[in-house]
């Protein structure tokens, strides 16, 4: 019968059922699309964040906001963080989800942080060099911890102590480079 109340344990109208993102107990998953960019050199383009527990270097783009197209919100992360606007968005290529607090979830009422990890969606985008210029600025780039915008050879991605994600992009990298896309999206992991 619509409009009846919920038995006690259930659900009312638009709270998630158990096991769906935001039930009790359920991960909050932030849904993110990013862009694995190859130049004709094969040199991938990666952006630094730095967080209070970590140097990370990792594909650009970001998360899809409510009612966006996942390829919308890719073009729309390029063209900020990379100054690449119009750029040919190719096959998705990987997938990755990571589970971690975000420090920057937490409201001024000391509320607990939005989402318990991101789920990454990664698109080939083959493009000949370019030097990036951001449309944000670099103020507004750093309060989104990105600080670093820089070209790399798989070799030097090889050799460098620091961390990437994903965390085996050396590897995944070298395959893609190697062999082409993938026939269907590789999970990469953590």
């Amino acid at each position: 019968m619509t409009g009846s109340p919920p038995r006690p344990g259930e659900p009312g109208p638009g709270e998630p059922r158990p096991g769906e993102p935001g039930a009790a107990g359920a991960p909050r998953i932030r849904q993110s699309v990013r862009a694995l960019i190859v130049d004709t050199d094969d040199r991938v383009l990666l952006v630094r964040f730095e967080f209070p527990d970590a140097t990370v270097w990792a594909l650009p783009g970001g998360g899809v906001e409510p009612d966006e197209e996942p390829l919308d919100a890719l073009q729309r992360e390029l063209a900020e963080e990379l100054g690449l606007v119009g750029a040919v968005v190719g096959p998705h290529v990987w997938d990755r989800l990571h589970l971690v607090r975000f420090s920057h979830g937490r409201s001024t009422g000391g509320l607990p942080p939005r989402w318990d990890g991101q789920r990454d969606r990664i698109h080939l985008v083959r493009t000949p060099p370019f030097e990036p210029s951001p449309q944000l600025s670099w103020d507004e780039l750093r309060a989104e911890r990105l600080h670093e915008i820089r070209w790399w050879t798989l070799p030097e991605v090889r050799a460098h102590a620091g961390r990437f994600a994903p965390r085996r992009l050396a590897d995944h990298l070298a395959t893609l480079l190697r062999h082409g896309p993938p026939p269907a999206p590789v999970d990469t992991g953590e």
